[in-house]
């Protein structure tokens, strides 16, 4: 955000320029009062008053002009925030589970880049850049008379006193109201994931009750927020009629006293106005100033955590070997890792299955093999190259992956199976499919191929979403293919499916890693890795390893019965 801000240095200075020139013109009223007053009553000069009034027209338009070019110079500002920084906001968003354990519904970025963009294209910095000229109209009335001058001056200072107060009162009340409004709208979107949990077992009411208690919170939070800037800024206004009448009357002493003209009374009273006029409109955009700070530093904090990748150098396309050393991996912000010393090698044309006890680091190790968990320690080559060498773009059309909890895409089933490729090919599409053996079942929907999933494919059932989820898995022929639970929603004609796949991915030399618990999903591999406690209990030829876990004790067995977890 601060580096966007300094790349609209110009802009802003045309602003400011632009903003310069209108509160020039704004003296155009004042100036014109005084010549009426002063210059054309007393001398009853009708050419007079008529040139003035052409004159004063004239500036009137081109201060409207002016401020026309001033508000749309903010309105583009806005766009251009957003054309620059909406695509890494976005993709910060994607991220920022991958390393932290974000709270809320994760849209807050979303939230503040809005919130921003809206406060650089409304009035926000037209008021800030009109405030440097209030010096410059206390200084005119000085010139006016000394006594105005004062008069105008302490109403300024007390203005500002209250645009203060105002900054002050506000920043808890608008930070409160910005994290409750975080949690109430994670609440929301909990209860729709979850409708049918709450339907089913009569949680509607509780789940309303929650959500209630941290709206009641919001609101309260969000009142205090409004009611200091909506008083303070009633007050401001209320003193600014207060003293613009007693510059009113402070004129009158002084024309009675044979000090000051009766023009000078005038423009005084309306240069008053026009000088103490910025601070009432800052103290009037100050919330939205507050809100679009706090979403600025938000927003630079996201950004410094979660930094554009570097760009990296093209490397082959991995065709031989998976080799993990020592690897230690832990969830994001975990407190300790776990995987601890995980260590094997796989080459092209092998699968191996990943079985152990739930909470054994089966789907932790799944992760890191695809890159979206970092490890803490040791390293995951494809053919030599660490995954960290990789562009995750580069990376992701080497892999597949299914997991556990299968989400496809607002979208049509082939494109959730070409995963979004606006090159993919329809034969690209139908090859992956038929592997995972999910054609005839696509046929058979409404639309096939082109039938719409709807929000995470709510209109499938389980079993269908993971055969698609399967089917975009092997879409591009990856050469490793990762898939935890693969076989938690299918009959057994899909788990005979899927053995045929895991099959034909090691027969065209690609390597296959399944976490599994039931048995029949091991058929396609031919090497098992156990884990028990974080770390490697065995690893081998299948028929060695499940040999050996059947005469161990030790509960590591494959079970026949549930999916299951394995986080």
């Amino acid at each position: 955000m601060s580096a966007f801000l300094r790349s609209c240095r110009r802009i802003f200075w045309a602003l400011a320029a632009f903003s310069g020139m209108s509160n020039l013109l704004m003296l155009t009223g004042s100036f014109f009062m005084l010549q009426v007053y002063d210059r054309v009553l007393p001398g009853r000069s009708i050419p007079t008053l008529i040139a003035l009034m052409a004159l004063a027209t004239v500036l009137y338009l081109f201060q409207g002009g002016l401020d026309l070019v001033r508000s749309r110079i903010s309105g583009r500002v806005g766009r251009y925030l957003d054309e620059k920084l909406s695509i890494r906001v976005f993709d910060a968003l994607v991220r920022m589970p991958l390393k932290t354990r974000a709270d809320g519904d994760g849209l807050q970025p979303l939230r503040d880049l809005d919130q921003v963009r809206g406060f650089l294209s409304g009035g926000g910095p037209t008021a800030l850049f009109d405030l440097p000229w209030m010096p410059i109209y206390l200084g005119v009335c000085f010139l006016f008379h000394f006594w105005i001058g004062v008069t105008a001056l302490v109403g300024a200072v007390v203005l500002v006193g209250i645009t203060m107060l105002t900054e002050t009162r506000t920043r808890g009340p608008a930070r409160a109201s910005s994290r409750l409004a975080v949690s109430r709208s994670a609440l929301a979107i909990e209860g729709r994931r979850n409708a049918e949990v709450l339907q089913a077992m009569g949680m509607r009411r509780q789940a309303a009750l929650r959500w209630r208690e941290v709206n009641v919170k919001y609101l309260a939070a969000n009142e205090r927020a409004s009611d200091v800037a909506n008083g303070l800024g009633g007050i401001s206004k209320v003193f600014r009629s207060i003293l613009q009448s007693l510059v009113l009357a402070v004129g009158a002493v002084l024309v009675i006293n044979q000090e000051s003209t009766a023009g000078i009374i005038i423009a005084g009273s309306i240069l008053t106005a026009r000088a103490l006029a910025p601070v009432e409109l800052a103290i009037a955009n100050w919330k939205g100033f507050v809100a679009a700070r706090q979403s600025g530093q938000r927003l630079d904090q996201l950004l410094k955590i979660l930094p554009c990748e570097e760009e990296r150098l093209a490397l082959p396309a991995p065709g031989e070997t998976l080799v993990v050393e020592h690897l230690y991996v832990g969830a994001p912000n975990a407190e300790r890792p776990t995987l601890s010393e995980v260590s094997f090698a796989l080459r092209r044309g092998q699968a191996v299955g990943i079985i152990g006890p739930s909470g054994s680091g089966k789907s932790t190790l799944a992760r890191a093999l695809v890159g979206v968990w970092p490890s803490v320690r040791g390293r995951i080559r494809l053919d030599n190259a660490a995954l960290e060498h990789w562009a995750s773009d580069a990376l992701g059309r080497h892999i597949g992956y299914l997991p556990q909890d299968v989400e496809l895409f607002e979208g049509s089933i082939a494109a959730n199976i070409a995963r979004f490729d606006v090159h993919a090919t329809a034969a690209a599409v139908l090859e992956a499919s038929r592997a995972a053996g999910a054609h005839d079942l696509i046929l058979s929907l409404p639309d096939a191929y082109s039938t719409k999933i709807g929000e995470g494919g709510m209109t499938l059932s389980a079993g269908q979403r993971q055969r698609i989820g399967l089917a975009r898995a092997f879409y591009g022929k990856p050469f490793l293919v990762v898939l935890d639970e693969p076989s938690s929603n299918l009959d057994s004609e899909g788990e005979e499916a899927l053995t045929q796949a895991i099959l034909n991915v090691r027969c065209r030399g690609g390597i296959v890693v399944v976490v599994a618990h039931r048995p029949k999903a091991l058929e396609g591999v031919d090497h098992v890795l156990v884990l028990g406690d974080g770390r490697v209990q065995s690893f081998g030829k299948r028929e060695e390893v499940l040999n050996r876990v059947l005469r161990n004790p030790v509960p590591l067995k494959v079970v026949a019965e549930g999916p299951g977890g394995g986080r």
